[in-house]
């Protein structure tokens, strides 16, 4: 019984894999797609949305079978919750890569940003592919260095996020309704998608050391 435990809990660790592996896609094409207009590319992240809710729910289903079933406790009771929590996350990171791409499909053909937000939305979004790919690696290995990086790219999409809200309430703003509405829900996604990729560095990183940091 302990064997099929064990091999439950890998398999818990290896759709959690493949699920970040789904977001870091998403967020990849969702972030191009944005940047040039390609309404091609934006759909072909709407569409793979489902796939990732779909893993998720499958994940959940599983961790609440092996709570119900094998009844873990210590360790093996934090993995198995903590899954249902990083599930949740990864899905949510899904669903904003998604909105980032209904941006650029409701703008086509033109962009969703205009010319002097370009080049912050252009290191926005290299930043959450990043963190997209450390936060994957991360679930993979349990390397909790991943996690400081993490969160230390993560200030900088919030320094950014910050940047985006100065030049659109500024007096030398020349941007219409739609371009104020359209810029500041794009940098809102862009940084909740980090805030995500945080709240599972963190919980991983109490896996591995037993150590919660609030800060």
């Amino acid at each position: 019984m302990r064997e099929v435990f064990q091999q439950e809990l890998r398999e818990v660790q290896d759709r959690l894999v493949e699920a970040a592996d789904l977001v870091v896609e998403s967020i990849e094409k969702a972030v191009r797609s944005f940047n040039t207009s390609d309404v091609a590319l934006a759909e072909e992240v709407i569409a793979a949305d489902r796939r990732i809710d779909q893993l998720t729910v499958e994940l959940d289903e599983l961790a609440i079978t092996i709570l119900a079933r094998q009844q873990p406790v210590a360790r093996d009771l934090r993995i198995v919750v903590s899954a249902l929590r990083v599930s949740a996350s990864l899905e949510r990171m899904g669903d904003l890569a998604t909105h980032i791409s209904q941006l650029a499909r409701y703008r086509f053909p033109d962009k969703v940003a205009p010319k002097s937000l370009r080049p912050i939305f252009d290191e926005m979004g290299e930043l959450d592919i990043d963190i997209a790919r450390k936060l994957a690696t991360l679930l993979r290995t349990e390397d909790v260095e991943l996690a400081e990086e993490i969160r230390n790219d993560d200030d900088r999409v919030d320094a950014l996020h910050l940047q985006v809200f100065e030049k659109v309430l500024g007096e030398t703003w020349k941007g219409g309704p739609v371009d104020t509405v359209d810029s500041t829900l794009a940098s809102r996604y862009h940084e909740r998608f980090a805030d995500h990729a945080v709240s599972i560095a963190k919980k991983v990183q109490y896996l591995v050391t037993g150590d919660w940091d609030q800060e």
